[in-house]
């Protein structure tokens, strides 16, 4: 048995599940072992120092798998923005056929991909946010519920409301993100309207992510109200894994006086990396969601993705169908 929806149609995938992209986590190692394990795995483009960096990251994980991967670009208001055009070079010239959007205003970069035939998944937090991305050409919508990690916008609108409101509204697959790390999850995914599920902290917590193993025990060991709300003040909210550096965070943030300098030295992104790859909790920020309270272990991506699927058909084929009584 299989599950097939319109996302592994369009993106020639196995199963309707893709790894999100995640700053200093979407390398080689994990966007290879999700495609080969039947899903579609995502190489994050500003992990990399450099456009020609980001080629040779492509070049490395074209020869770990023959499977379709994608590659996301992310794009936030800077006052020293990234050179997201020759970032964007980078992936058109490198043969990409799949790429993740999120960030701001994305529209010349969606018209640049589609101009070269790129299928295009943008991930957004709002329903609004979704038709507008559609307006805008792209292929298929992955909609961030409010218990997902990193950014999940300021309207706090769970999946279970989101998913079918965004399904209602546009036409397009959609990838169901954020609260999503199991066969329950995917089978209720597929319920609401959505063709598919978008993981981020659960790929995290597989033998293969590229990140130290103090991390990936800190997500198997934290629950679901393991996490902060961030930078909410500030009106850019982030979710993050519930540890003292961001305990801090949220303390200095609630004082009447506080302005973004006071926490800035605790939430580089440069201290995040060194406490994803040294397992230094305390250096920096995790960003990690509300899943965490369903991961119990750290198996490699082809178990997870076998037993989610497998625990999805038998949820469909099995519990629910019990359910309906005979006339």
């Amino acid at each position: 048995m299989a599950i097939k929806t319109r996302i592994t149609e369009m993106l020639g995938i196995e199963h309707p599940i893709v790894q999100g992209g995640m700053m200093w986590v979407g390398r080689a190692e994990l966007a290879s072992a999700v495609s080969n394990a039947g899903g579609l795995g995502i190489l994050t483009a500003l992990t990399q120092p450099t456009p020609d960096d980001l080629r040779r990251e492509i070049d490395r994980c074209r020869s770990m798998t023959d499977k379709p991967f994608g590659v996301n670009l992310t794009i936030l208001p800077s006052v020293n923005p990234p050179p997201y055009a020759e970032y964007r070079r980078a992936i058109i010239e490198s043969g990409i056929k799949i790429v993740e959007t999120a960030g701001h205003k994305p529209q010349e970069h969606v018209d640049d991909f589609k101009g070269h035939g790129i299928t295009v998944l943008h991930k957004c937090t709002a329903v609004r946010h979704a038709v507008s991305a559609v307006r805008m050409g792209v292929d298929i919508i992955s909609i961030d519920g409010f218990e997902c990690a990193g950014h999940p916008g300021e309207d706090d609108i769970g999946g279970l409301i989101l998913i079918p409101a965004a399904a209602d509204q546009v036409k397009v697959p959609i990838l169901a993100s954020g609260g999503v790390g199991d066969g329950r999850g995917l089978a209720a995914a597929l319920a609401l309207g959505a063709d598919g599920i978008n993981m981020g902290t659960r790929f995290c917590a597989t033998q293969e992510a590229p990140i130290h193993d103090k991390v990936k025990q800190l997500i198997v060991e934290n629950d679901e109200r393991s996490t902060n709300l961030i930078f909410r003040k500030f009106h850019n909210t982030g979710r993050v894994a519930k540890t003292d550096v961001s305990d801090t965070v949220v303390e200095i943030s609630a004082r009447p006086d506080s302005v973004f300098t006071d926490i800035q030295p605790y939430v580089s992104g440069a201290k995040g990396r060194v406490a994803l790859e040294t397992g230094d909790i305390g250096a920096g920020l995790v960003w990690a969601g509300q899943i965490q309270g369903l991961i119990h272990d750290i198996p490699t991506c082809a178990d997870l993705l076998k037993r989610i699927v497998d625990d999805a058909e038998e949820i469909i084929n099995g519990r629910l169908s019990q359910f309906i009584a005979s006339e």
